[in-house]
């Protein structure tokens, strides 16, 4: 007998279907009426209704045809018409791929046209996204997952950028195209109900059903994720004490500030400073460690003291930190593991190893990780076997080649690791091998690419680039500098300039005038600001070339640089007007000639820049239980105790440098951006 119903309920319930589709409307109400009244129970049919169906699959193909066109204003407005505002304003999961889909129509151009889009177009979409952002987007600004992409805007060329790598993926456009238009298929929540009760359309169609479906657990996924939450815990709290730290010394700061002026305003009056006064303010300014021994042992009365004093007390003292030193490892266990591993495994060490050198504090603390590495032959720089650690900068796994570029790049920002790697000119070769042929990793490239210019601070290696063609290799290189991630360009640009201060890059330029006067003039007006300086450098030490100067003036140099006269800053004004007057001059000044290849090749800069760039954008991730880092290196490679602190080479006095006129010394970009730029030669401090 209840076979019997539930088959009535089912054909009541298509009765009642087919009455809604046809719009028999007074029928359907009188229809239903009877069987509410006769104890009939109508079977909801699991499809919905046929005629309601048929307009939601209507709307689908629509948002389909609007997704892959890129037609955001048709997309949008389906989007909003069909999706209510409460889920739209208040779901985080909803918002969360709203922003996707901005992002997607933003780049959409880029991607269509291969690279080449309509200017005009691209811009009035990018304008769009950053209104996009300025308002509706700005409610996830402090979402570390989308805060990459508040700088799309303002990124020249976002395909070659890393942080936007995964954007130009060809599976990132299918997915998102998934997630918006996918089915669920698991239960559905609470939030997706009140959506379905709300929505305009047939409720079997969710525009972007699936954001509510709970994903299915991928362990390996969870695992990456636990490890970035403590990492980002572990940094959160580092951040804030350094943050408490900072506020502190501001606040002291802005009291003895008060006070001075105070002083200043009393002595204008006629009243005198005493010394006990001079040296309560100056203890004030001292760290805590050296507080009591100044106030008691330094002469304060003394003209000049206590200024000196105060400016020794920014340069750390190594006595005064108690940092420990860093546990010795086994490396002849590392470097066979690094070399018969696999490629896993050799990531991760290689990983660890840049780690314990980038982190260790300044000091001895990292000149006796520096010394082990180089007294244990870390990279086998002076070994002749046919398999070395060297070698992984041709291994077939991106993430070892990217890592290995990393640890060079790392060695190299430290004025002894430049001196173990430069004592052997196959590093160099290398180097230029894998610059050449590297067009996969961006990150890769920008590593070898970083070591080489940190190599061209030392004299004979600058003779070797020059030797092997690298000047025309970077000429080739910079004639499209938009499509450059802004690291490239910089340490490009500076290496450039860096080879072109010799006498024989110099020359190398002169045979290649016309294509590098233009490169620098295009380089001139780029947008990127922090490579000014270096193009500035190299243009005004090829003009001492009396050939290229020849072509310059044919070229109408001159009337270009003016341009840039009438709307640079007034250093750059400055150190044109040094270019323009070196253009028009017509024998060589006295002094031109700051890196003759007669020189003392021993003038290697002491200051050590460990850029932030170098542990960016890590390509792997530890699972949960998977040793990384310090405490791999510490749990299955410790060896015994055999660091000893070393006294390090100390560099020649710096050299004082103006910045209004153009770069003389070599420079690499990490020192010249902090103020104090690392020379090969002598190491001027910007003013």
């Amino acid at each position: 007998m209840g076979d019997i119903l539930a088959h009535e309920s089912e054909l009541l319930g298509l009765v009642k279907e087919y009455l809604d589709f046809a719009e028999f409307e007074d029928t359907l109400k009188t229809f239903s009426k009877e069987c509410k009244v006769k104890g009939k129970p109508l079977c909801k049919t699991i499809g919905g209704s046929l005629k309601k169906d048929s307009k939601s699959l209507v709307i689908q193909k629509d948002l389909v045809a609007a997704f892959d066109s890129g037609d955001q204003k048709a997309f949008f407005d389906l989007w909003e018409g069909h999706v209510p505002g409460s889920i739209r304003d208040t779901d985080s999961l909803a918002q969360k791929l709203e922003f996707y889909l901005h992002i997607h129509f933003a780049i959409y151009l880029l991607k269509s046209s291969g690279g080449r889009p309509d200017k005009q177009e691209l811009d009035e979409r990018i304008s769009y996204f950053k209104t996009y952002l300025e308002t509706k987007g700005a409610a996830l600004s402090q979402t570390t997952e989308f805060l990459p992409f508040y700088a799309l805007p303002f990124v020249p060329n976002p395909m070659v950028h890393p942080s936007f790598k995964e954007l130009f993926q060809d599976s990132w456009t299918p997915e998102l195209k998934q997630k918006c238009l996918q089915r669920p298929k698991e239960s559905v929540s609470t939030l997706e109900l009140e959506f379905q009760e709300v929505v305009t359309t047939e409720p079997s169609f969710q525009p972007y059903g699936c954001v509510f479906v709970s994903p299915e657990t991928d362990l390996e996924m969870l695992q990456q994720l636990h490890q970035q939450l403590v990492e980002a815990e572990r940094r959160a709290m580092t951040y804030l004490k350094r943050y408490n730290k900072i506020q502190a010394d501001y606040h002291n700061l802005i009291g003895v500030t008060a006070e001075l002026v105070d002083s200043l305003e009393a002595t204008v009056s006629g009243k005198m400073i005493t010394p006990e006064y001079l040296q309560s303010v100056c203890v004030r300014l001292f760290s805590n460690q050296m507080r009591q021994s100044l106030a008691h042992s330094v002469d304060f009365t003394r003209p000049g003291t206590a200024s000196t004093m105060l400016r020794a007390s920014l340069a750390p003292d190594r006595k005064l930190q108690d940092v420990p030193l860093l546990p010795s490892l086994d490396y002849e266990k590392l470097k066979k593991d690094l070399i018969w591993g696999s490629d896993r495994l050799k990531a991760f060490l290689l990983q660890a190893l840049r780690w314990r050198l980038t982190t260790s504090h300044p000091g001895e603390q990292r000149e006796t990780v520096l010394q082990a590495y180089i007294s244990n032959d870390l990279l086998d720089c002076h070994s002749h076997n046919q398999r070395s650690v060297l070698q992984l900068l041709h291994s077939k796994s991106e993430a070892v080649r990217q890592y290995t570029a990393r640890l060079i790049n790392a060695l190299a920002s430290l004025a002894e690791g430049r001196l173990y790697l430069a004592q052997n000119t196959k590093v160099l070769r290398m180097l230029e091998g894998r610059l050449k042929e590297e067009d996969k990793d961006v990150i890769t490239r920008e590593n070898v690419l970083g070591a080489l210019q940190k190599f061209s601070l030392r004299r004979p290696l600058q003779t070797a680039m020059i030797r092997d063609g690298l000047i025309f290799w970077l000429i080739d290189l910079l004639k499209d500098p938009d499509c450059l991630s802004d690291y490239t360009l910089e340490y490009s640009v500076a290496l450039l300039m860096n080879l072109c201060l010799r006498s024989a890059g110099k020359n190398m330029c002169a045979k290649v005038a016309g294509l590098m006067l233009k490169v620098l003039s295009d380089l001139l007006g780029h947008e990127n600001h922090e490579i000014q300086p270096y193009v500035n450098g190299a243009l005004y030490s090829i003009l001492s070339i009396p050939s290229i100067r020849e072509e310059a003036r044919a070229m109408g140099m001159e009337d270009i640089l003016r341009c840039f006269i009438k709307e640079g800053s007034a250093e750059m004004i400055r150190q044109i007007e040094f270019i323009i007057k070196q253009l028009n001059s017509e024998d060589l000044p006295d002094g031109v000639l700051e890196s003759d290849d007669d020189e003392d090749e021993d003038d290697e800069e002491d200051h050590d820049i460990m850029e932030a760039d170098l542990d960016k954008d890590e390509l792997i991730q530890p699972q949960l239980g998977e040793l990384s880092g310090e405490k791999l290196l510490t749990t299955e490679y410790l060896g015994i105790m055999t660091n000893t602190g070393k006294a390090r080479r100390r560099g020649l006095a710096s050299v004082q440098w103006s910045g209004d006129e153009p770069l003389r010394r070599p420079v690499t970009p990490g020192g010249h951006r902090t103020g104090c730029p690392v020379l090969g030669d002598h190491l001027p401090e910007s003013k």
